[in-house]
This record gives structure tokens, C-alpha cells and sequence, in this order.
């Protein structure tokens, strides 16, 4: 092989056989991973931080030529935990999204139990795009489950709306977060017809019960746009670009109110009372409660004979009553006393 040959550098082809080194001797000294932060929009609060993987060295500065390049070595196991080690080693306080590539998934790296994945004390995203759903629909449906279920991790969906698979695949997986993708976000301020396709995808999702992050958000208007549609999360150069240490993010937008709630599919409220054995009786009757306090009068007007059977005083026995023992030619019993009545309007 000639001498020139070896010299050449990489031109963004994985096909290239000229590059200095490939990607299975890739090691963390030749990793930066940098994080952007995602916002939620109703309060402005920070929710998470995406991790993007940088390397350092110039044939693979590209993500997309780094990745193209350890598909065609088999070795996204390899690279993926690289990336992953140096991802939870920087960020140990903070909820991440992690990207995972497809060829991972055949490669069994993520179901090896000292993954970083299941040390992570924050809650931890696993990001597959729309197109990977489509690609390796089994493998995710099997194996990428099969870890979130393990690692407590959630299920996230990329670049959805890109147009790669059909929508029951993606509602197969049962992401519980789904995050737009970029064409759909860019120029969303001057597009009505975008605006209302992302509303629609909002909505169907909520209704499914996944959450919605809009990325690649460059400007105010854009931001204000996808708020208005009833977009849940936040992410883009608006608010921050990626970097390391994590940086500080500038929200634009006051505090906004909830997106309007879809009434119709929300169950009803519950009931706060409990039903008592009064109420169950007889509605005409009254509740008396429990306690010290005086009972209410009974708004029904009583008749007169039951009155006076039903009096509150104590019952002594009338002297002119008291049976004549000179007369009676067999001992009386003793009286015993009278059980007061009950107050009328407690039972």
C-alpha cells in the first residue's frame, strides 16, 4: 500500500478505508459529551437534560459519520457504552435522555446488569427514533422494554412525524415521551397549517398518555408558536445551546396557563360525601350529627298525644298512685324507674 495512502484523512465516507483509527479503538479519553437542557413550558422550570455525544477526533467529528462508521465495524455495542460511562459520570444530579442506537439492542449491550443506565439515581430516558421503531420493531418491542422495565428508565420516541413508520408501531411501544421532529418545529410561526398538525399529534398523544417535547426550537416566535398548540417540554438554541459544565438556560416566556384540557374525555369528579344511614332511610328525615351539640327541631308538627308520651323529663312516680298496701291483700312488686323516651328527631 502506498505510503500516501496512509496519510489520507477521512472524508466523511465509513466506507473509507485511508482513516488513522476505527471506532472500536475509540476510548473515553476521545469522548465529550455535552448537555442541553429541556424546559417545561407551562412553568419554565428545568425537566431534563438531553446528552449529545462530541469526538474529539477530527475523521469522526460528526455524529452522523461517527455513528455511520461503528455500524459498519459492529460496533455501536462498544460505542454506546462508551458514551454512556462518560455521560452518567458528568451528570449524576439531573434527569437525562440517553440516545440508543438500534444496533445496540442486537448487540445485547443494554441488558448487561453493570450498564450505567442502572446506577443512575435520576430518571433516566431512553431515546429510540421513529425510524429505529419501524427498523427493529421486535428488538424494541422485546428487548428495549425488557431494560426500561429493569432500569425503571422511560421510553422515548424521536423524531416522530418524520415519516419513517406507521403510527400503530410507534403506539405499540407506549413511549411516555414523544419528541417532534425538527422539520416540523422550524418556521412553526409562520405556518398555520404546521400549527395545526402539531395540535392534533399533541392531542393524540396526551390522549395516550405521553408527554411532548418540541426540539431545534431556534427563536422566540417558534417557542411561543409551540406553546400555543399545547406542547408540553421545550428544547433548542433559544434556551440554550449544548455545552459542558451544564449550562444555564433562558426562558423568554412568562408563565403560561395550561393548555386547554380536553373536557369530554376526562371521567367525572367523585363524590366527597359519604352516604349515612340517615340519608339512606329517608330523605324527609334529618341527619343529627354525633356530639354535644342540641338537636334540631323536628320540622314536622307533632301530634299531640305522641308530645306528651315523647317528654324529656325525668318520670316520678305520682304519691296518689302509689297503690295502698292496707287495701291490697298480696305485696306489691317494687316500681322500678321509667326509661326516659327518646327526644323526638334522633332516630
Amino acid at each position: 500500500m502506498p505510503e500516501d495512502r496512509l496519510s489520507w484523512t477521512f472524508n466523511g465516507d465509513p466506507n473509507q478505508t485511508g482513516s488513522v483509527s476505527g471506532v472500536r479503538s475509540i476510548t473515553g479519553d476521545d469522548i465529550n459529551m455535552v448537555f442541553q437542557p429541556i424546559v417545561e413550558i407551562q412553568t419554565g422550570l428545568l425537566f431534563a437534560h438531553e446528552a449529545l455525544v462530541r469526538c474529539k477526533l477530527p475523521q469522526f467529528a460528526s455524529p452522523s459519520v461517527l455513528f455511520l462508521a461503528a455500524e459498519k465495524e459492529h460496533a455501536c455495542g462498544h460505542l454506546g457504552r462508551i458514551i454512556r460511562q462518560q455521560t452518567f459520570e458528568r451528570c449524576q444530579d439531573t434527569a437525562l435522555f440517553v440516545n440508543v442506537h438500534p444496533e445496540e439492542l442486537s448487540q445485547r449491550w443494554l441488558v448487561r446488569p453493570d450498564d450505567p443506565i442502572f446506577f443512575h439515581e435520576r430518571d433516566v430516558y431512553l431515546e429510540i427514533t421513529e425510524s429505529a421503531a419501524f427498523t427493529h420493531y421486535d428488538l424494541c418491542m422485546s428487548v428495549l422494554k425488557d431494560v426500561c422495565a429493569r432500569s425503571r428508565a422511560h421510553l422515548v420516541v424521536d423524531d416522530y412525524g418524520a415519516g419513517h413508520s406507521n403510527l400503530a408501531r410507534i403506539l405499540d411501544l407506549n413511549p411516555e415521551i414523544v419528541k417532534l421532529d425538527g422539520a416540523l418545529i422550524r418556521g412553526i410561526d409562520k405556518d398555520p397549517r404546521r400549527q395545526i398538525m402539531v395540535r392534533h399529534m399533541v392531542a393524540l398523544c396526551s390522549d395516550l398518555g405521553a408527554k411532548v417535547v418540541a426540539e431545534c426550537i431556534e427563536t422566540v416566535e417558534e417557542l411561543k408558536a409551540v406553546a400555543d398548540q399545547g406542547v408540553h417540554f421545550a428544547q433548542g438554541y433559544v434556551l440554550a445551546r449544548p455545552g459542558f459544565p451544564l449550562p444555564d438556560f433562558d426562558f423568554p416566556l412568562a408563565r403560561r396557563a395550561a393548555p386547554p384540557p380536553f373536557a369530554k374525555n376526562r371521567p367525572p369528579p367523585k363524590p366527597t360525601g359519604k352516604l349515612s344511614v340517615h340519608d339512606s332511610a329517608s330523605p324527609a328525615t334529618p341527619t343529627v350529627k354525633a356530639g354535644p351539640s342540641i338537636p334540631r327541631p323536628n320540622p314536622v308538627k307533632p301530634v299531640a298525644p305522641v308530645a306528651a308520651v315523647a317528654s324529656t323529663a325525668p318520670v316520678t312516680p305520682d304519691p296518689s298512685e302509689t297503690p295502698n298496701h292496707e287495701h291490697s291483700k298480696r305485696p306489691t312488686p317494687p316500681v322500678l324507674p321509667k326509661r326516659p323516651p327518646p327526644v323526638p328527631g334522633t332516630r
